[in-house]
């Protein structure tokens, strides 16, 4: 029995020494350059053995995507907790979500990218839908004397991450704006979208 655990605890051993890897190539060298062979060299291995853990370069990307909402969701939860107020609950969940694309940036990029179909993701991913899940609370406890309808909230949720999702991408692309100025845009953009829920 002892052995087996070991088996396991090996196997699983293994594959985080994958991830760790092709996570590390990313930082370093970019997207592009991410390859199983890549992988296989940088743990010291053959590339049929990565393959023997994900049936392709895809597949390592799912389980790196799985990771960052893990991450995501984990961060934003802690957030929330710290208010009591839904409004508070909603700026400090969008100030960690902003945090975490520049602390993950990688991850944020294979999470978020040009490629990255939500929908699709969320139906074959369920911790891709849990930050949204997070917000949605608070949009409907801020919402709740009016009653808000499904497409409301929707509304809202989706205004918060155009907006904080688009400064995210401007932030990324272009450096030549000053923290202070980008953290002011930030703010003001979120205080007014929930001076707007609030009515």
């Amino acid at each position: 029995m002892a052995s087996k655990d070991r088996i396991l605890r090996l196997k699983e051993e293994t594959r985080t020494n994958i991830l760790d890897a092709a996570l590390r190539i990313v930082k370093e060298e970019g997207w592009p350059a991410l390859s199983m062979r890549k992988i296989a060299d940088a743990i010291e291995y053959t590339a049929p053995i990565i393959y023997e853990y994900f049936a392709n370069k895809d597949a390592i990307l799912m389980e790196l995507t799985r990771g960052g909402f893990l991450i995501l969701t984990r961060d934003m939860k802690a957030a929330k907790e710290e208010h009591k107020l839904p409004e508070k609950q909603l700026e400090a969940m969008w100030l960690a979500y902003w945090s975490f694309a520049f602390a993950e940036k990688e991850l944020y990029q294979v999470m978020f990218g040009v490629d990255a179909n939500c929908c699709e993701l969320c139906e074959i991913m369920p911790e891709a839908e849990e930050p949204s899940l997070l917000v949605n609370e608070a949009i409907i406890q801020l919402m709740a004397p009016h009653q808000p309808t499904e497409d409301e909230v929707c509304t809202k949720y989706y205004t918060f991450w155009s907006v904080v999702h688009g400064l995210i991408s401007i932030n990324m692309v272009r450096r030549n704006i000053s923290d202070d100025i980008t953290n002011e845009v930030l703010k003001t953009a979120i205080s007014g979208i929930i001076r707007s829920i609030k009515g």
